[in-house]
């Protein structure tokens, strides 16, 4: 035989990896909330971790907390138990947050310890919270598309339920909104891609599947349980799961933990009918410097561990059982706290990106707002475009020009000469106060209108400008005439 014998031996390969982890997961809800909600949450947290407790006014805050667990490691904060089995010592293991700095900014962040500022006095209001569609026909209006993917996705949007689910095949919402089938599936993949995860799934196992693929785009073992065995999953049947997959039970109940944390119903969130409670998250505030961001940290409670837990795992009287369990539970709690961090982290960052594309708006007022995009910010943060959504979603911030949502600061240019560092907005206003300073007994079209802004160099249809009047509310011309 003259073939030649394959050769045996062993490669190494290094490669980076995504990790999916709960700390992760935890952490793209917490960037979610805005501060009404992150008090609502540590508020929970604390009572269902008796590890957690508030930090009194008078010792150190959470971010001297913070200093030390960067410079120390944990071991400082958690003794190692002295009197582990086997004559070994018993250390508590460091958090293994994988990838999750690398994708979430980097690390040095510290907001400034004690920090005190006069704040600009404002009154509590309410304010209707934006729907579903409204948090994804914004997103939508900040992505590059086709003019026939755009119509697509606007279908697609009318056809989400509550829970954020899409209730019509491609193949009808195709016919009857008159479109290309192509277009309605480039639309579908572009609106799975945006906040809040899952949203546009077809069933739970798509929703899950679309959540998980946010948070690690390499396969895992819990997107292999949601994909193959929802319903061994939904009966918790986890012995069968690891049999069927060859893998060791712990490895399962440690995917079905972060499983867990998902959201089977993300349109929820979006959907509050009852007016909600608005409190600026941020400060933009002018120094001698320029612009600062300032976060507005009244009522949130600065979280620590609890010394009476560190206690019980230094001085040796508690059983193994004790002590694996306040460790899990410190474990949760550290993790809380590095997340509650990067959010500030985020929100200051992304804040910072908005005030240097925003300073005119902010020294003159809201004809001076210049169009942008959520990828600019994303690009210049080092963060993907769905994060900076996050972390703009429904917080808002106290400006000179008054108190704005964070959201609002996004928009995209108008067409034309003239429409370069123009924002849609702005173009908005222009046709607004046209009409205003229109005569009652002969009412502008929505024709007329076109025309003039196309003299001023903007390039729009009429179906543009009667777009923009009905999302101002302005009636028709019809409506408009005031007969003498």
């Amino acid at each position: 035989m003259g073939g030649t014998q394959p050769r045996i031996g062993l490669n190494l390969k290094v490669a980076q990896k995504q990790i999916l982890t709960p700390g992760l997961v935890q952490m793209v809800s917490v960037l979610a909330l805005n501060r009404l909600e992150l008090r609502e949450m540590i508020n929970e947290e604390m009572i269902a971790n008796p590890v957690l407790e508030e930090v009194p006014e008078d010792v150190p805050t959470i971010d001297q907390v913070e200093q030390k667990v960067e410079a120390n490691g944990t071991a400082e904060l958690l003794p190692a138990d002295n009197h582990a089995e086997n004559g070994k010592r018993d250390s508590f293991e460091e958090i293994d947050f994988g990838s999750f700095f690398r994708d979430y900014l980097d690390p040095g962040f510290k907001a400034p310890a004690g920090e005190t500022y006069e704040k600009t006095s404002f009154e509590n209001f309410l304010s209707q919270p934006s729907t579903l569609a409204d948090h994804l026909e914004w997103q939508l209006s900040m992505s590059k598309c086709s003019d026939a993917v755009r119509a697509a996705a606007e279908s697609i949007i009318g056809n989400l339920n509550e829970d954020g689910y899409l209730t019509a095949t491609l193949e009808e919402i195709a016919r009857t909104g008159e479109h290309e089938l192509k277009d309605v599936e480039a639309a579908l993949t572009l609106i799975q891609e945006f906040d809040p995860p899952g949203v546009a799934a077809r069933d739970v196992r798509e929703c899950l599947l679309l959540q998980l693929r946010a948070l690690a785009p390499e396969s895992t073992l819990a997107a292999q349980i949601v994909s193959d065995h929802l319903k061994l999953l939904q009966n918790k049947h986890y012995r069968e799961i690891a049999r069927a997959l060859d893998r060791p039970l712990p490895a399962v109940e440690k995917a079905v933990e972060i499983i867990r944390k998902l959201d089977p119903r993300p349109g929820q969130r979006y959907n509050k009918t009852q007016p909600q409670l608005i409190e600026p998250d941020v400060f933009i505030v002018k120094t001698s410097d320029g612009y600062e961001v300032r976060l507005n940290e009244d009522g949130l409670p600065q979280l620590r561990l609890s010394r009476h837990y560190r206690r019980l795992l230094s001085d040796g009287t508690a059983t193994r059982e004790v002590r694996s369990y306040v460790k899990e539970r410190c474990n949760s709690a550290l993790q809380l706290i590095k997340n509650i961090e990067q959010r500030k982290h985020t929100i200051v960052r992304v804040c910072e990106a908005i005030i240097r594309r925003q300073t005119e708006f902010l020294e003159k007022g809201i004809d001076y707002l210049r169009p942008m995009m959520i990828k600019e910010v994303a690009d210049e943060v080092g963060v993907h475009p769905s994060t900076v959504s996050r972390a703009v979603a429904n917080k808002y911030a106290h400006t000179p020009q008054g108190v704005y949502e964070l959201r609002y600061f996004f928009s995209e240019s108008v067409q034309g000469p003239q429409g370069g560092n123009t924002s849609l907005i702005r173009l908005k206003r222009i046709v607004k106060k046209m009409i205003e300073e229109e005569d009652p007994a002969h009412p502008l079209t929505d024709e007329s209108i076109m025309r003039r802004l196309q003299e001023q160099g903007f390039n729009v249809t009429r179906r543009t400008v009667a777009k923009y009047r009905e999302d101002m509310k302005i009636p028709s011309t019809h409506q408009r005439r005031v007969k003498g």
